[in-house]
């Protein structure tokens, strides 16, 4: 349904599909979806029949309310096709992290249980149909996005997404409108997999009332109106992509210029180009931009707002930001993808001190707290504590994980975040550390334990363990310490490599080191604190 909000059309408490409708329906010659180095430019009415003929395709090829569907592809226009087509018939958009490799691949849409992948040719040199070729995973539907040689599509069991108009013909507008008035707000309708403790990736199931409300405060927080045009440049496999990004500025009547993958020469020929007034990154993108040796040549006068998310920001950076890019209103968001993912954002007139060294205040709707993780018991205003989180945007569970779930939900709704913060007495929160190993290596999460399970198959490796050390691009980086068997050695770029066939590139340590033996607890546990202290001492 439509709200009066910071512009004349928003909207909220809607199924991700019908939010389209709506602005076709109310603003059906605004631009869209634009795509301005490959001359795309949809209004919304446009996007709208897109994502209806391709719906009305998925139908024809057998896709069905409640099926999983995989999506494994940089910021292609198909990707936000997809995100509404699915959604109007109900099925669920598994996210996919652009940089997997086959084994991980092949966990993904095994424990997702996906029946239909869509995919591109690949990045960065990784061949996605040679990946998923030998991942041995199984899909019912293998839809291939661009232009491939009939051959490479029949040995993969692939058939080409434009195939998908021409199903589309068996199918009546009268039948996807039956699905899609069936779609409703509460229903999983998004999953995205994230790294946990455990070192196996859990699908985090979303909800529309989850994804599109979020989308909605983090727009208000934003000032988006129709006016508004952001230029994309963050994945779209990432909520900060498909919900700050699509959803916010979909609630707003705001225009999306889409940069396929991050490149600052092309963000900055982006906003010159198309006059965008909104940003989003983390920092080290920011800094990319402000470094380019032609940053000067273009006109970034148009910006005013955005978001830096996935690690604090520094501030010499932000004042970089607001005095050379224009962005006085830029944001910093917080949150995770269990909570849709914004939890706490900075007033777009936060002085410097609260957009630096804070996360800012919790987003409306949404409760915190800062509890004693052994007690269950409220801090006082700041101290330390673990951050919880209650209200619409706590997902509605793990995929197929009801321990792992339990374990993060209680049983009266808070979502314990594993990040220590603090709150001050004028609301403003401060993330501390981490209750969790989890590293975040430039807003990617990373698991220790998975990169650890891939270094001990190595024959020269006895035991690894794999922590975070600090780093001014990229917040942490990936450092791994290596117990090697007797009378064996190797070097660091060989175990670099030897990780980069096995995990996505993020994940592979950036530091290695071999010890004789690690720092343990009286239980036998490994201190890595005091490997992240060493490591420091050293660097």
């Amino acid at each position: 349904m439509a709200h009066g909000g910071a512009g004349e059309a928003s909207f909220r408490d809607l199924p991700v599909g019908r939010l389209l409708t709506q602005l076709a329906a109310v603003l059906p010659d605004h631009e869209a979806l634009v795509y301005s180095d490959r001359g795309l430019r949809w209004t919304f009415a446009q996007l709208e029949a897109e994502a209806r003929l391709i719906a009305r395709g998925l139908i024809a090829s057998g896709v069905q309310r409640g099926d999983r569907v995989a999506v494994w592809a940089t910021n292609v226009p198909e990707w936000i096709v997809l995100q509404f087509a699915l959604a109007k018939i109900g099925a669920i958009l598994v996210t996919v992290n652009t940089s997997l490799r086959a084994r991980e691949i092949e966990y993904l849409l095994r424990q997702s249980e996906s029946t239909t992948l869509f995919t591109i040719a690949g990045v960065r040199g990784v061949d996605y149909l040679a990946e998923f070729r030998d991942s041995g995973a199984r899909v019912d539907r293998l839809f291939f996005i661009g232009d491939v040689p009939a051959e490479a599509l029949a040995e993969a069991g692939a058939v080409p997404y434009e195939s998908l108009r021409t199903m589309a013909a068996t199918v009546a507008d009268a039948q996807l409108d039956r699905l899609e008035s069936a779609v409703g707000t509460d229903d999983v309708i998004n999953m995205q997999y994230t790294s946990g403790t455990t070192g196996f990736p859990k699908g985090v199931m979303l909800s529309s009332r989850n994804i599109v409300n979020n989308g909605f405060w983090i727009g208000e927080g934003l000032g988006y109106t129709p006016a508004d045009r952001l230029c994309l440049c963050v994945p779209l496999f990432h909520c900060f992509g498909c919900v700050l990004g699509v959803l916010a500025a979909y609630t707003h009547g705001a225009c999306l210029c889409v940069v396929e993958a991050f490149d600052p020469l092309q963000v900055l020929k982006t906003v010159d180009r198309e006059q965008c007034t909104a940003l989003y990154g983390v920092p080290t993108m920011f800094l990319a931009e402000l470094e380019h040796p032609e940053f000067s040549s273009f006109d970034t006068s148009s910006l005013r707002t955005g978001i830096m998310a996935g690690a604090l920001c520094p501030e010499p950076l932000m004042r970089r930001v607001i005095d050379q890019m224009k962005m006085r209103e830029l944001t910093i968001v917080y949150g995770l993808t269990e909570t849709s993912p914004g939890l706490t954002q900075t007033p777009r007139t936060a002085d410097l001190v609260e957009r630096t060294q804070t996360v800012g205040r919790v987003m409306p709707e949404t409760d915190v707290r800062i509890v004693n993780p052994a007690t269950g018991e409220d801090v006082p205003v700041g101290a330390d504590g673990e951050l919880w989180a209650r209200g619409y945007a706590v997902m509605k569970g793990y995929y197929k994980m009801p321990e792992a779930t339990a374990a993060a939900i209680t049983p009266d709704g808070w979502l314990r975040s594993g990040d220590q913060a603090s709150i001050d007495q004028q609301g403003r929160i401060r993330i501390t550390g981490r209750i969790k190993d989890i590293i975040i290596r430039g807003g990617e999460n990373i698991a220790p334990k998975e990169v650890e399970d891939v270094l001990r198959t190595h024959p020269a490796i006895a035991d690894a363990s794999v922590y975070a050390v600090k780093s001014e691009f990229f917040g942490e980086e990936v450092a791994a310490a290596l117990r090697l068997h007797p009378g064996v050695s190797i070097e660091p770029d060989a175990v670099q490599a030897f990780c980069r066939e096995r995990l996505a590139r993020f994940k592979v340590p950036r530091f290695i080191r071999i010890v004789e033996a690690f720092p343990l607890t009286a239980s036998g546990k490994v201190q890595k604190f005091r490997l992240r202290e060493s490591h420091e001492s050293i660097l």
